[in-house]
């Protein structure tokens, strides 16, 4: 698989008419695939098919990056660059095989919102979904060929070891989105061979709140960002800083905000989804234990269940609540 990319991107960079071509062609997939689509990521996160695991959300955002890359951005980068210099310019070459690792959490949108870039820049591209995220892995291993050039893109799914000899092999770019510690995994594999990489590994999102702030909407907003995609996204908010006196009344306005977006009893809300796995549902378990529950804290390891309305007070800043992912 690899030789005949390597094959295919030594006969020179992929003119502008294929690229446009694919990327047609994988819009016509994210359109044809719709309901697949949802199906397999409501399998794999727990969720209704008209919210499963964000993707109802993110296809029309995956269509707009790509009519944006069909647009001025594709047609930009066709030309030549010229500079100040009366014999210099700037040609945009694509790396030649890119290997593109996706999480579980989103994994059609952070596995295919790269993939746009790659097809657009003239690049052959292996991806690799989560085994985690394994429905949506089966899709698009078994559809997505029937869109996309086989010489050029190819699906791979395995496991951990599998994946860590597949980072053997050398490629021209690794674009990975995932947890750190495997983003330092992949960050060594790729030293090896001096591939340039980018790693989108998360991070801690405290969110402040001022005294002058309007509880309603902040609570509003908290309860949102929070509990999207059971709390299983990286931008979500971690933990409160506030004053005493605004956690006094923004604790009430929470309580009220979860019962508004998922009712007196959230476990039953076709809006919830379910912690991915075992792993990383003892994980968070175990942290109801690091602090003072102030709303919730219903569990249930038979499915998957952590309570939508499972909220913390006073939660010390040594704690790895704060210091640490909450889901890895």
């Amino acid at each position: 698989m690899l030789l005949r990319m390597m094959v295919v991107v030594g006969m020179g960079t992929r003119p502008m008419e294929y690229r446009v071509a694919q990327l047609e062609a994988l819009g016509r997939f994210l359109e044809e695939k719709k309901q697949d689509i949802l199906e397999a990521t409501a399998l794999d996160m727990g969720k209704v098919r008209r919210r499963g695991a964000g993707s109802a959300r993110s296809h029309p955002g995956l269509l707009v990056v790509l009519g944006n890359m069909l647009g001025t951005a594709l047609r930009s980068w066709s030309f030549l660059q010229m500079t100040q210099l009366d014999s210099a310019f700037i040609r945009k070459d694509p790396y030649g095989v890119v290997l593109i690792i996706g999480p579980w959490n989103y994994p059609i949108h952070l596995l295919l919102g790269p993939l746009i870039g790659a097809i657009a820049a003239g690049n052959c591209v292996v991806i690799k979904p989560s085994e985690k995220a394994k429905n949506t892995g089966r899709l698009l291993a078994e559809s997505l060929g029937c869109y996309l050039d086989s010489d050029c893109f190819a699906v791979v799914t395995a496991g951990v070891q599998e994946t860590t000899r597949l980072l053997e092999n050398k490629f021209d770019y690794i674009f990975f989105t995932g947890s750190p510690s495997v983003g330092r995994m992949v960050m060594a594999a790729a030293a090896k061979h001096l591939t340039p990489v980018t790693l989108e590994l998360g991070g801690k999102n405290p969110c402040y709140v001022s005294d002058t702030c309007d509880v309603r909407s902040v609570a509003r907003r908290l309860a949102w960002g929070r509990f999207f995609n059971a709390g299983q996204t990286c931008v979500a908010p971690d933990y409160v800083l506030c004053t005493l006196e605004m956690q006094e009344k923004l604790m009430p306005a929470l309580r009220e905000a979860i019962t508004e977006f998922y009712g007196s009893n959230p476990r039953e809300s076709p809006d919830f989804g379910r912690i991915v796995g075992q792993k990383e549902f003892q994980r968070i378990r175990a942290l109801l234990c690091s602090g003072r529950v102030a709303i919730g804290g219903q569990t249930d390891e038979k499915d998957l269940y952590i309570g939508e309305d499972t909220g913390f007070g006073d939660v010390g800043s040594s704690l790895a609540w704060v210091l640490g992912d909450v889901v890895p």
